[in-house]
């Protein structure tokens, strides 16, 4: 199989939908001879910061000395970034740095080719067929395994407790990051019944650690915890010491740990941190060998691109996944840290499941201005009804429609002092940064 055999497969096979449940992913899995089992996972479930919380995690093992698989969703700017490989480099100076590698395209045909022979016999023998996300899950398993990972850093696609990467038995560490409202027809109308979705991935005896989450929703985790037997550790946000933030990162202490850098930027980030750090205060009692110095340089080092990321500058141009109200609430804490008094327009594109009243509630009152655009996507909202609910919210409202008409209009409106907030959506955020690009030097 080719890759572009492979591409058009799993093209194909977008027609099954997304299907919650563990039956199918289980068969699959057995038929690729259960390369799950030969792995080590850390578990990442959450409504927001799952990606991040990752990217922390997988730089301190990294720096470590261990080989970290990565397996994300979605992906944004290439569809090899969803599943990875991290691993120590000597830089020849005091310590590693953390090199990083996508699947290719070889490798993605070549596994893709075994997948869908595993799911023709499936489909002939009357079973349902893999959805797409299940089957790049388990090319994500069959590759790890075939890297020889360490430690696989495995992120949910949706909830957890019947997410298809909830078929993992050898979990080491479970994390939960912040749980909020979203997919609310899919896991519920309450903050209590999504996080019982998202503790779904509690193992019994498996060690976990939680985002300081909402009463409602820690009760939840506590009780699946407890129901599990299972080491219970929440991050306490008040022992949070910013130390100095700005545009070139951020250096906190927590606890007892002082001057701990982080280049990525945002109030949330640190709190994410946090969590990596109790993630790896975690393992060191299961025996793995993480040592304080790996944990501040793994922090320094990790990258996580499209979230707060400055992509331009002279406008300064801001590309961020807000698309949900706790997303949109951390925006509006940002754009105040960062940006104070400088005028601030907004391109916004949205899907038409999100709650985008909300995420426009929290965010519109700091835009002088608001341009909408339709994202390609077939999910995406019509940037007109876009602009109706920003009207709400904003006085100057522009229905640009395209990604490049709206960066063209945001670019004319802006001083070279202004700051230009891309977000709503990550399916588009590809297309900020390509237009863009095409004249950067």
């Amino acid at each position: 199989m080719t890759y572009e055999e492979a591409s058009g497969f799993l093209k194909d096979s977008e027609q099954y939908g997304s299907v919650l449940g563990l039956e199918s992913m289980r068969e699959l899995l057995k038929r690729l001879g259960n390369p799950q089992d030969r792995l080590k996972f850390i578990h990442i479930a959450g409504t927001n910061g799952k990606g991040s919380t990752a990217a922390y995690i997988a730089n301190i093992l990294a720096e470590a000395g261990y080989r970290i698989g990565r397996y994300i969703s979605p992906s944004v700017f290439s569809y090899f970034e969803k599943i990875q490989i991290s691993w120590p480099e000597n830089s020849g100076k005091e310590h590693s740095f953390v090199t990083a590698k996508y699947i290719n395209e070889t490798e993605v045909a070549d596994i893709i080719g075994r997948i869908k022979e595993a799911c023709d016999t499936m489909t002939a023998e009357g079973l349902a067929h893999p959805t797409v996300f299940e089957m790049e899950t388990a090319m994500a398993m069959l590759y790890f395994t075939a890297e020889k990972c360490d430690l696989a850093v495995l992120e949910v696609g949706l909830g957890g407790r019947l997410d298809a990467t909830n078929v993992i038995t050898t979990a080491v560490c479970t994390v939960i990051t912040s749980i909020g409202m979203d997919h609310m027809n899919i896991l519920g109308s309450t903050l209590g019944q999504i996080a019982a979705e998202k503790a779904g991935i509690i193992k019994p005896g498996i060690p976990v650690v939680s985002y300081e989450q909402e009463p409602e929703a820690a009760g939840v985790i506590e009780s699946a915890a407890v129901f599990n037997n299972a080491p219970l550790t929440f991050a306490d946000f008040n022992q949070i010491g910013i130390e100095m933030q700005s545009l070139n990162g951020t250096l906190f202490a927590y606890k007892n740990r002082k001057h701990l850098k982080i280049k990525l930027l945002g109030e949330n980030q640190v709190k994410n941190a946090v969590l990596a750090i109790l993630a790896m205060d975690t393992l060191r009692t299961l025996g793995y060998s993480v040592s304080e110095e790996n944990i501040r340089n793994g922090l320094v080092q990790a990258k996580w691109r499209g979230r707060f990321e400055i992509i331009k500058e002279n406008p300064l141009f801001v590309i961020d996944g807000a698309h949900n109200e706790d997303a949109a609430i951390s925006l509006g804490k940002n754009i105040n840290i960062y940006f104070g008094s400088r005028r601030i327009l907004f391109i916004v594109g949205v899907l038409a499941d999100k709650d985008y009243d909300a995420v426009l509630k929290h965010t519109g009152n700091y835009a002088d201005m608001i341009f909408t655009v339709t994202p390609y996507n077939v999910r995406g909202l019509k940037s007109g009804k876009l602009a109706e609910t920003a009207g709400k919210y904003c006085s100057h409202v522009i229905n640009a429609d395209t990604v490049s008409k709206a960066v063209k209009l945001a670019r004319e409106a802006a001083a070279e002092e202004d700051v230009i907030i891309v977000f709503g959506s990550l399916s588009y955020l590809k297309d900020i940064y390509n237009e863009l690009r095409a004249d950067m030097p």
